[in-house]
């Protein structure tokens, strides 16, 4: 603590050198490249929120099962852009047992993580129909998705769903949706940031929506099974895990490996379409694929520019995670709890040291422990009280970035080890003593 509050000349030449002309508005991965710079000069062991990234061993069964892969000899071969058939069995076995939709292996496809399959479906959807061209963002949401759509040039609409929660989203769609420009919306549930869920009657509302304008609904499935508050861990049996696929059959859910199967680093997740919707005829697609089937057009056209397909070697092992899953032998659930126990203790840090939590409430009841939650400081803009937080070896990043209309910072508790919880408690400690509230 010798050295908190880090002098805050450190931290701006540092972000000048890193070409960031205000460090609260950073980019997640620009706060981490800069607090990385920012501990090697200064020697404190930054308290790191800001970065999405599991923080929990990968699983043996899948660890196993890629070696095995490895050693018989896949990497010195092409994968099949479509999948593996293990994987795509596995999959469409995965998605009834813990959804309860009904898709066939066909429409279950590998990519290189999450990423790649939101990047595939706004390229591909956005050019199914000419008169549909946008993307509706449900907020607040993951940054880069916006990114994504920047770097493509499709234009987008959005709103902070917050507000319109029940009955209420009904009419705000119905705006969003009336002019039939919008090709497809996107949400997440679990919410990133807020870590709030969508109810059965929300997703109702969504699906009914989507079917009135023919707009496609992605599903970013990145926080699978993780709302805590209720056990969907058991394949085959309810309560299953709420999804608009119960309500539309325009849909995509794109389903990650990264957080509920600790599998970040080798970039797998599962794209799921919906029968319908891959086997859609859209003769518009003929601008830009030799495919007129969107599935088709999805995988031929898009995907394989993108990558020409997924790693072979850890389609296997996701295959091996999701076979267990599937069978009952592997509860991953089990292990993941690890980050909503983690946000309960770090949630009483920051509230016993005069925060707030900003989402703090899902649909009248306390909002769920889980991945990430939200705080701020009485007196603070978000971009404000992270420039200073800064100062205290604490990163995260603002709401504003992810479409959030309220003040605030989202932190994400899977990099924090437990060994730091003392630190953070007396760092939070000292930032209340020299910010003392009015």
């Amino acid at each position: 603590m010798t050295q908190i509050p880090i002098q805050k000349e450190v931290i701006d030449r540092i972000a000048s050198e890193n070409k960031i002309a205000n460090p609260g508005k950073a980019s997640i991965r620009e706060m981490r490249k800069m607090v990385q710079d920012v501990e090697k000069e200064t020697g404190v062991r930054f308290v790191k929120m800001e970065m999405g990234i599991p923080g929990l061993p990968a699983p043996q069964v899948g660890v196993n099962a890629q070696i095995e892969a490895l050693k018989s000899g896949v990497a010195s071969i092409y994968p099949e852009i479509y999948g593996t058939a293990d994987f795509k069995n596995e999959a469409a076995r995965f998605v009834k047992n813990f959804l309860d939709i009904d898709v066939t292996p066909e429409c279950c496809v590998p990519t290189v993580g999450s990423m790649q399959a939101g990047f595939a479906s706004f390229l591909t959807l956005t050019r199914y129909d000419a008169k549909k061209t946008k993307v509706l963002f449900i907020d607040p949401g993951f940054p880069v998705q916006k990114q994504q759509c920047r770097v493509l040039g499709i234009p987008m609409k959005a709103f902070d769903v917050y507000e319109y929660r029940g009955d209420k989203l009904r009419d705000k769609l119905e705006e969003e949706l009336r002019d039939g420009d919008v090709a497809c919306m996107i949400f997440s549930s679990p919410n990133n940031p807020a870590w709030f869920c969508f109810t059965d009657h929300e997703l109702q509302i969504i699906g009914e929506m989507a079917n009135k304008y023919g707009v496609v609904v992605m599903e970013d499935s990145a926080y699978f099974l993780m709302d805590f508050r209720k056990d969907y861990s058991v394949p085959g049996k309810a309560p299953f895990q709420p999804t608009v696929a119960k309500y539309t059959d325009l849909y995509v859910i794109m389903i990650s490996g990264s957080k509920s199967f600790s599998y970040a680093g080798e970039r797998i997740a599962m794209m799921v379409c919906s029968p319908k919707l891959f086997n859609m005829e859209c003769p518009d697609l003929a601008r830009y694929y030799s495919q007129t089937q969107l599935g088709r057009a999805l995988i031929f056209g898009t995907l394989y520019c993108l990558s020409s397909g997924t790693a072979h070697s850890v389609q296997y092992a996701m295959a091996a995670m999701l076979k267990g899953a599937n069978d009952g032998t592997f509860n991953f659930v089990k292990d993941i709890k690890e980050y909503g126990e983690k946000a309960n203790i770090m949630k009483k840090l920051f509230t016993d040291n005069g925060f707030y939590i900003v989402y703090d409430k899902d649909m009248g009841e306390d909002i769920g422990d889980g991945f990430y939650f939200t705080f701020c400081y009485p007196g603070y803009q978000g971009v404000d009280l992270l420039n200073e937080l800064l100062r205290y070896g604490i990163s995260a990043i603002v709401l504003d970035i992810t479409g959030s209309l309220k003040q605030g910072i989202r932190a994400c508790v899977a990099l924090v080890k437990r060994d730091q919880f003392p630190d953070l408690k007396e760092r939070l400690e000292k930032f209340h003593a020299d910010h003392p509230i009015k």
